[in-house]
């Protein structure tokens, strides 16, 4: 059994097929958005040597390529989850190597990591292993009620509070602010913060796009369901 396979045995709410049904679907989808984002560059290029010649059809692919790596949004938004589980056991989730709410992240990994300082590493490998990538998250985790920003009655009354930080290549890929709290009628409310610490290019939306379709999906599996969720985009 793998290290990820026995986290997941761990957690006794999992429903392995239906994650493994999900991550599935968003690997295939999120593949074929990016191989339909590189066919429409190639279309676009060779239109414009149809219409022109080659080389002013050349530089208009090359625009095109350029534009669509330039950084210029930013994703933010929050999710409530509700789960059965008692909160000690949510926060115990949320405060590992695998948050729930990372779960298309550390599944498609080929490797994840964790390491002794309440740290782990996702590592990727892509283009038939010719390149490589790495996610490395910090996670600080506090008992008790929220303190500094972390206003409201929402995360005033929190059993904890979990604290993720991603980076990659030494910049930020993502920022998570996690409070959970004991439901009024059993069972855990979790509140998920998402700051917008990191700019996107536009390559990244047909991306965002197919994460958001399988994210419910992905927490379902883990015995969590998305009440509410609110996603914005800024520059």
């Amino acid at each position: 059994m793998s290290e990820l396979s026995a986290r997941l045995e761990s957690r006794r709410r999992v429903d392995r097929d239906a994650l493994d049904a999900a991550i599935a679907g968003y690997h295939r989808a999120e593949r074929a958005a990016s191989w339909t984002l590189a066919l429409c560059v190639v279309a676009a290029f060779l239109a414009a040597v149809a219409a022109l010649s080659f080389w002013p059809g050349a530089a208009v692919a090359l625009l095109l390529a350029v534009a669509l790596r330039v950084p210029v949004f930013r994703r933010g938004g929050s999710v409530r989850l509700r789960t059965d589980a008692p909160p000690e056991a949510v926060v115990e989730e949320f405060a590992s190597a695998t948050p729930p709410h990372l779960a298309l992240q550390w599944c498609v990994a080929d490797e994840v990591r964790e390491h002794s300082d309440a740290t782990a590493t996702y590592a990727f490998s892509y283009l038939f292993g010719l390149r490589s990538a790495e996610i490395e998250l910090a996670v600080d985790r506090t008992d008790g009620a929220a303190t500094g920003d972390e206003t409201g009655a929402d995360r005033e009354d929190a059993v904890a509070t979990v604290e993720i930080e991603g980076t990659a290549g030494e910049k930020p890929w993502g920022s998570y602010s996690v409070a959970v709290r004991e439901a009024p009628d059993g069972g855990s409310v979790v509140d998920v913060e998402l700051r917008p610490t990191r700019r996107f290019d536009l390559r990244r939306l047909p991306q965002g796009w197919v994460a958001d379709r399988y994210y419910g999906d992905a927490l379902a599996a883990q015995g969590y369901e998305v009440v509410e969720r609110s996603v914005s985009m800024t520059r």
